[in-house]
This record gives C-alpha cells, sequence and structure tokens, in this order.
C-alpha cells in the first residue's frame, strides 16, 4: 500500500498542530503531504511545510506572500498567498484533508477539496452550521466522505460505525465550564476574565468563552444534526465536569453505548487519520482508580439560553442557523469588548435571528456568505441601538 496523500488547512492552529503530531507519531515516510495552509504565523506554517515535506505551503494573507518564500528558501516547496491559492491547493487531489481553519475562510477550501471526491476530517464548526445542507448535497454528489474531528461528534461517528440499528437520541456533554454552579443573576455580572477560568483546562479566550455560554455545545448539536441526520428533539446535552465520557447514543432497546477517553484532540484526529482502523497513539490512558466518579446533571436554558436557540434554530431551517452563527460572533466581540453583559450574547442573537426571518435555504456559498454579512450588520445595528438607549436590556 502506497502512501497516504493528505493535506493539512489551518496547520498552525490547535488542530493541526496536533495533526502534524499524530502524523509523526504514525511516520512522516507513510505519507504525502501534498498542502499546508496557515495564516499570520508564517514561521509555524513554514515549519510545519518542512516538517512534513510538503509540495505547497499557502498564507491566507496576500501580504505575507514574501515572508513565507524567504521562510521556505533552499527547501523546495511551493509558496502561495491569498483566498485563490487557498482553493487552487486545496484542490489539488488527495486521499484526506484536514478542514481547520477558522471561521468562514474555511468554507471554500473544504468545499474544492470535497468536490475532488476526497475525505474531509472536518473541525471547521462553519461548513456544517453554516451550510450544512449545501456541503453534504455536494459530498454525496461528489463520493467524498466526511469523518467528524470534534471530540463529541467523532466519538458519536466511532460509537455507531458497526451499528445497523437507527439512533433513538444522542447525548452530548458538556462541562459545563466555570459557571455550571452560578446563578442567572452572578451569570449576568459575569467578566470576561472570568467567563475565560475554565476549571478543566486554558483553551483560548474566544473557545473559553463559548464553552461557559455553551454556544459551543449549540453549534455542536447544529453540526451532529447534519452529520447524523437526527432531529433537534433527538439531541441531548449533559453537563459532565469530569469531561471523561464525549457522547453517548442511545438505541431503541434502552441501551445506551458511551465513548470515554482522555482529553487529547489527538484521539479524534488519529480515528480520522488512520480510519477505518485504529493507530497506535502516544496519548495517556485512562486509569478508572484514580477516576473515582462520574457526575451528570441536565442543563439549565434559563442560564444556558443557546441550547435553546439551536433547537429553534434547527427546527426553523433554512438560513437561520447561519444567521445564529454569524450574530453570536458579534455578540462574542461586544462581550469581550464590555458592551454588553455576558447573558446579554444570547438576547442580541435571539433578536438577529427573530429580524431576519427564516431565510431560504442556500443555493450556493454565496447565498451563505449574503446571510452571513447580513447578519453581521443586523447584530451590529441592534447592538447600537440598545447601547442608544443607555445599555442592553436583554436582562
Amino acid at each position: 500500500m502506497g502512501q497516504k496523500r493528505i493535506s493539512i488547512f489551518g496547520v498552525t492552529g490547535s488542530i493541526g498542530a496536533n495533526t502534524v503530531s499524530v502524523v509523526e507519531s504514525m511516520g512522516v515516510e507513510n505519507f504525502d503531504t501534498v498542502a499546508v495552509s496557515g495564516n499570520a504565523n508564517i514561521t509555524g506554517l513554514a515549519e510545519a511545510a518542512t516538517k512534513l515535506n510538503a509540495s505547497i505551503a499557502v498564507t491566507a494573507d496576500p501580504g505575507r506572500l514574501d515572508d513565507l518564500r524567504a521562510a521556505l528558501a533552499g527547501t523546495g516547496i511551493e509558496a502561495a498567498a491569498g483566498p485563490e491559492a487557498l482553493v487552487e491547493a486545496a484542490s489539488r487531489p488527495v486521499d484526506w484533508m484536514m478542514s481547520a481553519i477558522v471561521g468562514a475562510a474555511g468554507l471554500r477550501p473544504t468545499l474544492a477539496a470535497v468536490r475532488q471526491g476526497a475525505t474531509i476530517a472536518l473541525a471547521n464548526k462553519e461548513t456544517l452550521v453554516a451550510a450544512g445542507e449545501l456541503f453534504l448535497a455536494e459530498i454525496e454528489k461528489s463520493g467524498a466522505r466526511l469523518l467528524p474531528v470534534d471530540s463529541e461528534h467523532n466519538a458519536i461517528f466511532q460509537l455507531i460505525a458497526h451499528e445497523e440499528t437507527p439512533i433513538e437520541r444522542l447525548l452530548i456533554t458538556a462541562s459545563g465550564g466555570p459557571f455550571r454552579t452560578w446563578t442567572r443573576e452572578q451569570m449576568a455580572a459575569a467578566s470576561p476574565k472570568q467567563a475565560v477560568a475554565h476549571p478543566n483546562w486554558s483553551m483560548g479566550a474566544r473557545i473559553s468563552i463559548d464553552s461557559a455560554s455553551m454556544f459551543n455545545k449549540a453549534l455542536e448539536m447544529v453540526e451532529a444534526g447534519h452529520l447524523f441526520e437526527i432531529t433537534p428533539d433527538q439531541i441531548e446535552v449533559v453537563v459532565h465536569p469530569q469531561s471523561i465520557i464525549h457522547s453517548m447514543v442511545g438505541y431503541r432497546d434502552g441501551s445506551i453505548l458511551a465513548h470515554l477517553g482522555p482529553s487529547d484532540m489527538r484521539v479524534a484526529i488519529g480515528y480520522a487519520l488512520a480510519w477505518p482502523v485504529r493507530p497506535d497513539l502516544p496519548v495517556d490512558r485512562l486509569d478508572f482508580a484514580q477516576l473515582a466518579r462520574l457526575d451528570f446533571e441536565a442543563p439549565d436554558d434559563e442560564r444556558f439560553p443557546p441550547l435553546r436557540l439551536a433547537r429553534e434554530t434547527m427546527a426553523a431551517g433554512g438560513l437561520a442557523c447561519c444567521v445564529m452563527n454569524a450574530a453570536h460572533e458579534i455578540a462574542l466581540d461586544a462581550f469581550i469588548g464590555g458592551q454588553i453583559g455576558f447573558l446579554d450574547m444570547a438576547g442580541l442573537v435571539e433578536d438577529t435571528v427573530s429580524a431576519l426571518g427564516n431565510l431560504r435555504a442556500a443555493v450556493s456559498l454565496d447565498d451563505v456568505f449574503e446571510a452571513d454579512t447580513l447578519a453581521r450588520e443586523t447584530a451590529r445595528r441592534l447592538l447600537v441601538e440598545q447601547m442608544s438607549k443607555g445599555g442592553t436590556v436583554w436582562n
């Protein structure tokens, strides 16, 4: 069996760096790395490209092409820059592509890889949240395969891989974040610094705040609906502070299968990269004697309204989830900037979704980008209107 041809888009981020680590543990010589991409971290991009002996390295920033060329001097690796270069690199035939570019910038390269029939290891939330129906239709047309890399969805995929019985329900676990035991009144007064202080691990500010508000779980619910073709009422979120069980699947005979493992993204990445076999990975093994206990509780929709918003936007269909995602980005910026309170984020998102109504389903990515832009403009307008009244009133 020959080398597996791979590309890693978003190689300088956390998922990308872990993907490089997995490739190294499985043997760089077993892979033909066609393309890697990054953004502003030119040094990291060049190092990854050199380490994997990639054919081409692409920075999303067209103004950094000279820097990238200089960093790759003498390696023989092609350098390119800009959005069109990302799409061109993603169009090069590969067996497997890691889609880990953050945000809407990852949509066009991922679609290009789908259209040439690659197996897509998906770590870009916007692909399914903003354009799920469109991407799934393209996957069916091209014969591409979608393998989820988010730990919750990867866990579900592993649980159902050898099952033919229809799923009755999915149970996605959430740590509960720093505000798991806080009252709604305490949460309303929470600062960005408090929201970032996750009790289990250290992450970037934005993902930490999303964990605290459970907007991350709201987006994961939308992704799960597309990935596993189930309805909103079949998806449950369960608070599990230890973060050992990543997801569970319930079947019609009352059985529930659970996926347990260390909180290490290399497990999901390795499974996606080596699928359908399991690779040897240098990750910690669970010590059940040390675990001692696993706790579970139901989330409170009053304190964590994004979970309700996810169900409502999923039921609405069209581009409602795209609008929710875009408005959430504006709300998150406003909270970090001190313009609104912690609970006001959900209020701004809900008002934006309500103001735009049920936009028609996307026919092309242009429709998705138009809805995204309209949602951001609407959220900003609503924010300004509320601020002009002397403050937010969503609480």
